[in-house]
């Protein structure tokens, strides 16, 4: 069996499928997935806010783009995030602070009353916070299928259990051989497979780009108290974890960030530990039960910022990768911004402010 195509989509998380929602209507798309389900990985396993600071001033953009078609949506639910500092971190609570209000991040400083009221049981230790008002929950599965949904509407071809085996130059494009032996053709390779982008560029003779995966751990707890629901996220300054409360459970992360092959990630016990531990310093709640625990991989680029575009040695290959932890919140953005590059198309109202040349693999030179 064989089938031509436009443009190959590989990898069917928020990434791709986002993409073949945008571009689907314009050409005829491909989508395979090597696991048995979309969003298998790091999209089935995200921590599932939307914070316009994270990922820093270069990534800001893409986020701040997204918001209001995330919210108009209705993917977007009130929750509020709170950075918390110790009296020795306030000069990386300053430097936040100058640094995200520049951009127009709406930021409050709140003091030691403030800051009890949100979180009931803060141990004293931690004094001083910067609350963001806009930050909210995200619906990662409703977004997702949407997506999803857009691109089939749209006439793109969704296939899971199609891990690629063989990629290779033909005159057309590439030809695309799958493990049950399947082949497809198409004039353009998306590559959108997260932790295993470069293993797909080394695949297609490509220069990988040196995209790192790494391991991040989360929790599910049982606690008493139990959190209240409209408990904001709770992050500490000095990036060592954050928390949040969900469905009457909290869940918690170390914010560990360990490097790792490309893998069905798991969690690791010392992580597990860490975050426990970690938690019991800032608040005086007792842990009633560790009820699940479970660990996703984050892949960035060398420079942390996302990678869209066109390899600069190889036209008819597009990296659409790198995107950390933040590539639920930014996608909408993201992939208006490189379905807009991918086809050659003028940049609208979310894209105009976004500036490409910051995210093109012609950076690496």
């Amino acid at each position: 069996m064989s089938a031509n195509f436009d443009i190959a989509v590989i990898g069917a998380g928020m990434a791709g499928a986002s993409l073949t929602a945008e571009v689907a209507p314009h050409a005829r798309v491909l989508l395979l997935e090597m696991e048995d389900a979309p969003g298998y990985h790091a999209t089935g396993r995200s921590a599932a806010f939307w914070v316009e600071s994270y990922g820093g001033p270069q990534v800001q953009p893409l986020t701040a783009a997204s918001g209001g078609w995330l919210n108009e949506a209705g993917f977007l639910h009130d929750r509020g995030g709170l950075n918390i500092a110790r009296a020795d971190q306030r000069g990386l609570l300053d430097a936040f602070e100058a640094e995200f209000s520049a951009l127009g991040i709406r930021l409050e400083r709140w003091d030691r009353a403030a800051m009890e009221q949100a979180v009931p049981g803060l141990r004293a230790e931690w004094v001083d916070a910067i609350y963001e008002p806009d930050s909210k929950d995200i619906d990662v599965g409703g977004l997702h299928a949407h997506f999803l949904a857009r691109a089939r509407t749209a006439g793109a071809q969704p296939r899971c259990r199609s891990r690629l085996t063989a990629l290779e130059r033909v005159a057309s494009g590439w030809s695309l051989t799958l493990v049950d032996g399947t082949q497809y053709t198409a004039s353009v390779l998306v590559n959108a497979a997260g932790a295993w982008a470069d293993v797909v560029a080394g695949m297609a003779g490509v220069r990988p780009l040196g995209i790192q995966p790494y391991r991040r751990t989360m929790l599910q707890l049982r606690t008493e108290p139990q959190p209240r629901a409209d408990m904001p996220v709770v992050l500490d300054i000095g990036g060592s974890f954050y928390f949040k409360p969900e469905s009457g459970r909290l869940w918690l992360s170390p914010h560990d960030e360990t490097p790792s092959a490309p893998c069905d990630a798991a969690p690791e016990e010392i992580d597990l530990a860490q975050a426990i531990d970690r938690l019991e310093q800032t608040v005086d709640w007792r842990i009633a039960q560790l009820e699940h625990k479970w660990a996703g991989l984050r892949s960035f680029a060398p420079d942390r910022l996302p990678i869209y575009g066109f390899d600069p040695r190889n036209r008819g290959f597009f990296w659409f990768a790198g995107q950390g932890g933040f590539g639920i919140q930014t996608a909408p953005a993201a992939a208006r911004l490189a379905g807009q590059l991918l086809l050659n198309l003028s940049s609208d109202d979310m894209t105009r402010r976004l500036d490409p040349a910051l995210y093109s693999p012609a950076r690496f030179g």
